[in-house]
């Protein structure tokens, strides 16, 4: 089986190298040209043309345009490579007969209600980064190719910035932190939905009837203050010096930003248990890992 992905240096990217490596060779590119490939879905020309050069049998498209704020001025640039770009894979997977693997975000729902949204729930994204992800999924459906369509949230990676990491390095400076407290979702690793990816993708190879769309995101749920003081806690149980005495928590209206966000983020994952035989970790379990390998614990 050959595998190409896309979006190899991200912290979704940077997961999957390790999960889809022992599925079949493994094809792994970023936007920097290797060898005549492009993975910049900004190009979708060059894109095409890479997927028919490798020819794969499953493409794994973790590569987006995920700066959300930024989306409500670069709104051609985000619809590009979250809607068009997925398009083009899509197209070109349906006319292979390769598999498609993609993520999506609860950023496609309006946020109200405190109810895990279903698979099956209406869609209205409150942001352009939302109504650009949205644009992505349907032009997969549209295209009848075989696919997986991964909606998570909240994702953080040990590699690269994350919110912990913000929260520990904001507390070694300041005596007080003001955090949002009516955001509520779960903090998913990027290597729990690599390695649930790689478990899905072995099982659709011959249960095609499991092609489609699907929740993912670790299991409980918090607010963003309850996320920051669960980080600083550890830390501080851990033997981390910090100056934070209090982390104060705040409605999102007292942080006014460009893009609105939803207040719900919570995902109903039973579909994807059910259907994959999977058991999903608290949220806990998995920012604890992430923590021990940032401190070095």
């Amino acid at each position: 089986m050959k595998i190409l992905l896309l979006g190899k240096n991200g912290q979704v990217g940077w997961e999957l190298q390790r999960s889809l490596a022992p599925l079949g060779e493994l094809v792994a590119l970023d936007r920097q040209p290797l060898g005549g490939l492009s993975g910049d879905l900004a190009s979708l020309e060059s894109l095409r043309s890479t997927i028919r050069q490798i020819a794969p049998d499953v493409i794994v498209n973790a590569a987006a345009y995920t700066a959300v704020d930024k989306a409500e001025s670069e709104t051609e640039l985000a619809s590009r490579i979250n809607g068009l770009a997925t398009g083009v894979m899509a197209e070109e997977a349906a006319a292979s007969g390769a598999w498609l693997v993609h993520y999506s975000t609860d950023y496609v729902f309006n946020g109200q209600g405190v109810t895990p949204w279903l698979e099956t729930d209406p869609v209205a994204p409150v942001n352009h980064y939302g109504a650009s992800k949205l644009a992505g999924e349907q032009a997969i459906i549209a295209s009848g190719c075989k696919h997986l369509v991964f909606r998570t949230s909240w994702v953080y990676g040990a590699r690269g910035n994350n919110f912990a990491k913000t929260m520990l390095r904001l507390a070694k400076d300041r005596e007080t932190l003001s955090v949002i407290a009516d955001q509520i979702g779960a903090p998913t690793g990027a290597d729990l939905i690599a390695d649930v990816t790689a478990v899905a993708l072995r099982q659709v190879m011959d249960q095609q009837h499991l092609s489609g769309l699907y929740h993912l995101a670790a299991a409980g749920e918090v607010s963003w203050h309850g996320y920051a003081t669960h980080v600083i806690e550890f830390a501080q149980a851990n033997g981390e010096q910090l100056t934070v005495k209090a982390v104060d928590p705040i409605e999102t209206t007292a942080y006014p930003t460009p893009a609105r966000r939803p207040l719900n983020s919570r995902l109903n994952t039973q579909k994807l248990r059910d259907n994959f035989s999977l058991h999903l970790p608290d949220w806990q379990s998995g920012v604890t890992r992430m923590l021990m390998e940032v401190l070095n614990k």
